[in-house]
């Protein structure tokens, strides 16, 4: 199972040079460790195969993304060009953008989502709520449940989730910042896949763009519910 997995995180490998990796992380693996978990995680696995390859360097994740979140991520090959990375997101040079399944019909088809935010129910009163800001566009609907472009504006954690929960629209499979019981429509996990990333390459200087096609297990959720090709190519 170990070297099927191995085999699996490798063909995820959009991209590779001296210094990066870029990996589309499947839904329900973890970027770093976590307490209590015994599976492997993303980073362990890079290191597999970094290893794998003889080479003396390891994998540094430059940000993360939710266990169950598929979607593009950055690998660094030494502590120095992550540190060059995250200067980038702390300074909100780094563009991503989600694609997010949302309940029911959005009254507007496209705005900017923004206010002070805070996590999961109980609050813990001491953190201090923090200005959140998210564009989206809405780019396909059904009767139920519409499907929406997401660029994070500032870089909360949760952000997206916590923001359409108060827009009174949680994204499809959320069960941590809303309650999934009081939602119809079900999906296996938070629907919420990172499609784009753009940065500066630490080295080499020049933007860069990656993108990961939209998971299976959402590209079969929108067909199942009628969603046309066309609705999937504007993704």
């Amino acid at each position: 199972m170990g070297q099927i997995m191995a085999s699996f995180i490798t063909k995820q490998i959009s991209y590779e040079d001296d210094c990066l990796i870029i990996v589309n992380k499947p839904s329900g693996l973890l970027v770093v460790p976590a307490q209590g978990e015994t599976r492997k995680d993303l980073t362990a696995h890079l290191n597999d195969y970094l290893g794998s390859g003889g080479k003396n360097i390891a994998a540094y994740p430059c940000h993360r993304i939710d266990k169950e979140t598929s979607g593009v991520i950055i690998f660094a090959k030494s502590k120095a060009f992550q540190h060059s990375i995250m200067e980038q997101f702390r300074e909100r040079k780094v563009k991503k953008e989600y694609i997010a399944f949302v309940q029911g019909k959005l009254a507007q088809r496209q705005g900017v989502l923004e206010g002070y935010i805070q996590g999961a129910w109980p609050y813990n009163r001491k953190e201090k709520k923090k200005f959140a800001q998210t564009r989206f566009r809405v780019v396909g609907e059904c009767s139920s449940f519409s499907v929406v472009r997401v660029e994070p504006m500032t870089g909360r954690t949760n952000q997206i989730r916590i923001q359409f929960r108060d827009f009174q629209h949680p994204l499809l499979g959320e069960r941590r910042f809303a309650f999934a019981r009081d939602w119809p429509l079900k999906f296996r996990r938070t629907a919420l896949h990172a499609a784009v990333i753009t940065f500066v390459h630490p080295v080499y200087k020049q933007k860069m763009t990656f993108t990961a096609p939209l998971a299976q297990d959402m590209t079969d959720f929108l067909k199942q519910h009628g969603m046309n090709r066309d609705i999937l190519s504007r993704l």
